[in-house]
């Protein structure tokens, strides 16, 4: 009858209604049509070229260079200028940099050296040498930091001090403060120089102390220097408590025994030191040879032991040996 009948509207609705029914069903019969891909399936250049193929990632490698290409954090870490090949020689440094996450475990770090005074240009080589840093808790960080605060040290001369000792900041307060007494007690330093000391050569604080042991002795038992005098030659030349004993025996001798200068003179220049043995033969030997090795102060024609090895051949030869440069090379071909 024609009152059972759809409206024209309820005709519209019900068609609506079965047309994604009817689409899906027509969608998944045509995918059905589809046979599955084989990997032996012949395909055309033009596919083949747009296939992109993702390179794996090395189940294991001795070098980290393998690994830039797959890690974000590894790129990131290289264009900062963090040298990977130096990074990997460190136990265990190059499985740490492959489990840290650049945004959520290295920015803040990074942060926190450039706040303690580390130049933006120095933070790649201060990862390289101690990517360790990348894993210590911040709030530690900034404690150790804040002890050297408390010990009056300045800002600028704190970032000089973790610039030029990368380590330093790995090494608990407790520590430092011991390393600080050390030095102050067994040199009998005052608070000021003590500081001074570890100012200009902070990896004191974090090198081994067995060696620094041994050189103060050997100064004082072998090479017969007075606690006094120990104390002036470090303030002035700290490099001297981490010199080789050899070396520094061997230096001694010669400029103490052979040239024959008193503690006292060596005690008031001991940069000579840090010259290399060689160059203070050279030399002696060269103004003994024109009559000129004099070095006594209170005698004419003194040379100082600075003048001695710190000037360049050709001032040296002008000025001290008043000999031409031809004269010296000539006299060096003889030894």
């Amino acid at each position: 009858p024609e009152g059972n009948l759809p409206s024209p509207v309820k005709q519209e609705q019900a068609k609506a209604e079965t047309l994604p029914d009817l689409n899906a069903k027509i969608l998944y019969e045509d995918w059905n049509d589809i046979p599955p891909s084989s990997a032996l399936e012949e395909i055309s250049e033009e596919e083949a070229v747009q296939i992109i193929a993702e390179p794996l990632l090395p189940l294991q490698s001795s070098t980290l260079r393998d690994y830039v290409d797959h890690s974000e954090t590894l790129a990131k870490l290289v264009h900062l200028g963090v040298d990977l090949s130096q990074v990997e020689k460190r136990q265990k440094a190059g499985q740490l940099l492959l489990t840290l996450d650049f945004e959520k475990d290295i920015r803040k770090i990074l942060l926190f050296l450039k706040d303690v005074g580390v130049e933006d240009n120095q933070l790649g080589p201060f990862l390289t040498k101690n990517p360790y840093i990348l894993a210590e808790d911040l709030e530690v960080l900034e404690t150790r930091v804040a002890y050297l605060k408390s010990k009056k040290f300045g800002k600028a001369e704190i970032a000089q001090m973790v610039s030029r000792a990368p380590y330093l900041l790995l090494f608990s307060v407790e520590r430092l403060d011991n390393r600080l007494g050390f030095f102050k007690n067994e040199l009998g330093l005052s608070v000021k120089k003590t500081k001074d000391l570890v100012i200009r050569l902070p990896r004191l604080l974090t090198g081994k102390l067995e060696p620094v042991k041994e050189n103060l002795q050997v100064c004082q038992i072998e090479l017969g220097f007075q606690r006094n005098e120990i104390q002036q030659i470090v303030f002035k030349t700290p490099k001297i408590l981490t010199a080789s004993k050899k070396r520094l025996k061997q230096t001694f001798d010669y400029l103490h025994n052979i040239m024959g200068i008193p503690h006292h003179m060596l005690t008031r220049f001991p940069q000579v030191f840090n010259s290399k043995l060689l160059r203070i033969k050279e030399r002696h030997m060269f103004l003994t040879f024109l009559g000129r090795a004099q070095y006594d102060p209170a005698q004419p024609s003194y040379i100082s032991l600075d003048q001695l090895v710190s000037l360049p051949d050709e001032v040296f030869c002008t000025e001290i040996a008043k000999a031409s440069m031809q004269d010296f090379e000539k006299f060096l071909k003889t030894l």
